[in-house]
């Protein structure tokens, strides 16, 4: 090509500066080896339940196979008001205020392009799902983490935040159950965190993609406290408690305005959400209940497996509350959080993902996702404290 610039110099800096995420670098490497125990990618090992299947198979069969409204097919958007005023708590107008979505990956991205301008400050939580920061500086904004701690159990509070909010601050993005952590907030964090958004007169990006699945208390939405949804961006999709990952199927509530303008980013790059996914969504809201609480049940079970087996070990690890991760801590053995998710993969081919792919402070961290079966959670387990054992032989300078 002419000219002094390469082609990466040309790329816009936003882009260009932002590394490749830390999960998907890690699941190329594992894509590459044969027979390895997967505890990396946060995807239930459930299939999509059976009468969600057919209904799809037989709306193909009918013709489903046309542009929708680019907010999305009424009769759905009638569903899920109904549904989020059962299980939210708070209601919101099928004709205005939701706007059904390519998986809750974009409606995050289209809350914060409608929300932010350059240099707009957005607070959020780490460790953290891994679009986060990268989504806000696609937006223009200023990403600025707030440090969650393992002996507060990953929640939080509103002294941290209290602590990282200036007068630049626009949104608060919230991931409540959290990825990686398993974390929770109950009725009396959430209400502290309300009371410091409307101080300081934010707005809040709430996503609750893991609400269904908590094991020791309902889930509390930040939206249904007084105050909180005319200021909040409600994100939810089907992906996890449905396992209907591939489907790529969210939606976003909020109040007219700010679903407008979501909807406005949404007609001129995407249209409107797969008319096939509509329908299974549609399907899969008739018996929400049975089809979730099966898998719950099971989550349980393995979370109770998986994070005392961890600690059985010698990994420090939060009893996860919600979403299906444990997050140990490996600081002990002397290796970084990568180098021990590599030699554990090379030596005993058991994959999870090291804990800064979810930002700095997830450093001597450890994501392992118990969506998989309890068979193989068990030698996963066993296949771990293999390795521990090794490690511990080595001794702390001989680990690395």
């Amino acid at each position: 090509m002419n000219g002094s610039l390469s082609l990466r110099d040309r790329l816009a800096r936003q882009v260009r500066d932002i590394p490749r995420s830390g999960i998907r670098d890690f699941f190329d490497i594992v894509s590459t080896m044969r027979d390895v125990i997967s505890l990396s990618i946060g995807e239930p090992d459930f299939d999509t339940p059976w009468h969600v299947r057919e209904y799809t198979v037989f709306a193909l069969e009918r013709g489903a196979t046309h542009y929708t409204s680019n907010l999305g097919y009424l009769e759905l958007r009638r569903a899920l008001s109904r549904y989020v005023a059962q299980q939210f708590g708070a209601e919101y107008n099928p004709e205005t205020e939701i706007l059904v979505t390519v998986g809750v990956s974009e409606a995050l991205d289209l809350a914060l392009r409608a929300l932010i301008n350059p240099g707009d400050e957005v607070l959020y939580h780490e460790p953290c799902y891994v679009s986060y920061r990268a989504l806000v500086l696609f937006a223009h904004g200023v990403p600025v983490a707030v440090e969650t701690r393992p002996e507060d159990g990953f929640r939080l509070t509103r002294a941290m935040l209290e602590a990282r909010v200036t007068p630049r601050t626009k949104v608060l993005l919230l991931n409540f159950p959290n990825n990686p952590t398993g974390a929770v907030m109950d009725r009396r964090d959430l209400e502290d965190i309300a009371d410091f958004v409307r101080k300081h007169d934010l707005l809040v990006i709430t996503d609750e993609i893991y609400a269904e699945l908590t094991y020791d208390a309902p889930h509390v939405s930040l939206v249904s406290l007084p105050g909180m949804r005319e200021r909040t961006i409600f994100l939810h999709g089907f992906s996890k408690a449905w396992a209907m990952t591939g489907f790529r199927l969210g939606y976003a509530c909020a109040p007219p305005e700010l679903t407008e303008a979501m909807m406005k980013i949404h007609q001129y790059t995407m249209l409107c959400a797969s008319s096939l996914s509509q329908k299974a969504a549609l399907e899969a809201l008739t018996r929400p209940e049975q089809d979730v609480r099966e898998m719950v049940d099971e989550y349980r079970r393995r979370r109770n497996f998986v994070a005392s087996a961890l600690r059985d070990l010698g990994l420090p690890c939060s009893q996860p509350r919600g979403a299906f991760y444990a997050f140990p801590e490996i600081r002990r053995f002397g290796l970084t959080s990568k180098e021990f998710a590599l030699r554990l993969l090379q030596e005993e081919k058991v994959a999870a993902v090291p804990g800064t792919a979810f930002g700095d402070c997830g450093e001597g961290f450890l994501r392992c996702a118990y969506a998989t079966g309890m068979e193989q959670l068990k030698e996963a387990m066993k296949r771990l404290g293999r390795f521990i054992a090794r490690l511990e032989k080595a001794g702390p300078a001989r680990a690395g």
